[in-house]
């Protein structure tokens, strides 16, 4: 028996059942919710209620009622095709390991703003760092804007989060005496990993695209080095090894540049060149990885008495001895391959005010000698 318009039906064990709308998948279907009774108007009078509520929140958040779980995968298989292997990797990851576990059991109108800040506190308790949290944060938010864009969510509810503040720590760079030691002891590397650690010292080339150089990158007429490619080891998502390394593109279009080749660079490469491997720092046929250039920097660092310093330092040295030089920031920007030159100001603000200090000095000396 059934009730036409009503959706409430005699089931044949005598009970009656109502249905109604819970929500949406992401494909568009509807998701039924089902209530049961042992008379008609038991049922009809909790649908009634069921109905206003799904209504009401409908109109307030939108008809999204999958789990968030279920929804950062559809959003992440979604944008997998636009979007790197390597970038692919990287949100795969941060979503399993920082969002899923905290809010993946929500259903997506359900989800409200104490939630997500509830969630920024246990990461913060975790001792994820201020930049961290806004990393990953960001991907929450695309998924949540593709959901409005798909008109499945009324509003992006994370656009009312505020996020912890971001404490930018001071680049330290080494100083002049420390790249001393520590290229002497370079040199004595037999092989061309200790070269590497010149080489990023004389480009600010991060260590995946020095792992990533190619013979055919290098340009010896015109004094330049092209780059254009990295290498990176990333999480797999099956198979029995739990990470691969990539030969891909560079992170950002502004990352593709060339770089004017030093003296001594050149003189290097012109001894070392061997065109029966295509990569410049390479293991046979395949590029050197970024962790066994660490190891060896490690090693040499030791020997040079540096502590407590990183290879990412030798970039932001690079840097620093351009800026020393009095090269213009638009310059160095470009040198480095960064994605705008507030950027680098932003990085380098400490470096670029000891320049400014020294100019006014100077300009005082002038004045001071015209009158």
């Amino acid at each position: 028996m059934v009730r036409r318009g009503e959706n409430i039906y005699k089931r044949k064990d005598g009970r009656w059942e109502g249905r109604y709308k819970k929500g949406r998948k992401e494909d568009g279907k509807i998701i039924y919710g089902y209530i049961y009774g042992r008379s008609y108007q038991s049922v009809k009078d909790s649908l009634s209620l069921y109905k206003s509520k799904y209504n009401n929140g409908k109109e307030i958040t939108g008809e999204l009622s999958i789990s968030v779980k279920e929804w950062m995968y559809h959003w992440l298989s979604q944008n997998k095709k636009f979007i790197k292997e390597s970038t692919y990797s990287g949100y795969k990851y941060k979503i399993d390991k920082y969002i899923i576990p905290v809010v993946g059991h929500f259903e997506m109108n359900k989800l409200a703003v104490h939630d997500l800040e509830n969630m920024i506190e246990i990461w913060q308790e975790s001792g994820l760092s201020s930049s961290s949290i806004r990393v990953v944060f960001t991907i929450l938010r695309s998924s949540f804007l593709f959901a409005v864009k798909k008109k499945y969510l009324n509003e992006n509810i994370c656009e009312h989060v505020d996020l912890p503040s971001e404490k930018r720590t001071k680049v330290r760079s080494l100083t002049i005496p420390e790249q001393k030691m520590l290229e002497n002891e370079a040199r004595k590397s037999i092989d061309g990993l200790g070269f590497a650690v010149i080489f990023s010292l004389r480009t600010g080339l991060r260590i995946g695209e020095l792992a990533a150089l190619k013979w055919e990158d290098i340009d010896m007429e015109g004094n330049y080095i092209y780059v254009s490619h990295t290498v990176q080891r990333i999480p797999k998502h099956n198979g029995a090894s739990k990470t691969k390394i990539i030969y891909s593109t560079t992170k950002t279009q502004t990352s593709i540049r060339k770089i004017p080749m030093s003296d001594d660079i050149k003189k290097w490469l012109l001894k070392r060149n061997n065109t029966s491997t295509p990569y410049i720092f390479s293991n046979n046929e395949t590029p050197c990885e970024p962790r066994l250039i660490t190891y060896h920097f490690h090693k040499i660092r030791e020997r040079a008495g540096l502590n407590n310093i990183h290879f990412h330092q030798l970039r932001h040295t690079f840097a620093t001895r351009c800026l020393e030089s009095s090269a213009d920031i638009a310059s160095v920007s470009s040198l480095l391959g960064h994605s705008s030159i507030k950027m680098t100001l932003d990085i380098y603000a400490d470096t670029m005010m000891e320049n400014r200090i020294k100019a006014i000095k100077n300009m005082e000396m002038i004045v001071k000698t015209a009158l």
